[in-house]
């Protein structure tokens, strides 16, 4: 009986070590690629911007105190802003919300005024609902398509931008997007 015992133990001890042993690793098997179709998706929609009133969709939440203001802009180098802005499918003020731009834009150039910008646009009706693409770019006229999820999963491409409407509390600004995608 005691050697059933013992002979027991050193089986559960031997079959945990190799169940740990066969865990070590923090990546699977590698395997090769299967190239799948790759998709050309067009996009076009205009994004509303409010930076004025109650229902500010811009606003700024990071401003620095110690850069000089040579162009006597009311937006300084080194202004930080948080956007959540609606996409409509036109560039009327009731035209029908698909979704929207969250992200920050920054002013980080000085000589020419440039602005850095990181938005994510989600899509929250139609075919495209609870899909979203990420944009990244240094350039008010394009930004770079650099991933998405849902049905734009590995997307790539690029964004042109053209202003549409720009004053002193609203920028409505039109979107022709080309997304690459499986």
């Amino acid at each position: 009986m005691r050697g059933t015992l013992m002979l027991t133990w050193i089986l559960i001890i031997c079959l945990s070590q190799v169940a740990v042993q066969s865990r070590r690793q923090y990546y699977s098997e590698t395997r090769p690629h299967i190239p799948r179709p790759i998709k050309v998706t067009n996009l076009h929609f205009f994004m509303h911007e409010n930076t004025g009133g109650t229902n500010a969709s811009a606003v700024i939440v990071a401003q620095s105190n110690i850069t000089s203001n040579d162009n006597n802009s009311s937006v300084p180098f080194g202004t930080l802003f948080a956007v959540d802005d609606p996409l409509r499918i036109g560039p009327e003020p009731d035209a029908e919300v698909i979704g929207n731009a969250q992200g920050l834009s920054l002013l980080a150039g000085t000589n020419p005024r440039t602005s850095t910008t990181y938005f994510d646009l989600g899509f929250t009706t139609g075919k495209y609902n609870g899909s979203s693409i990420s944009m990244f770019s240094r350039t008010d006229l394009e930004l770079a398509v650099v991933g998405g999820r849902g049905r734009f999963r590995m997307a790539t491409g690029f964004a042109l931008l053209n202003p549409y409407l720009i004053n002193a509390t609203t920028v409505i600004i039109e979107f022709n997007v080309t997304l690459f995608h499986h």
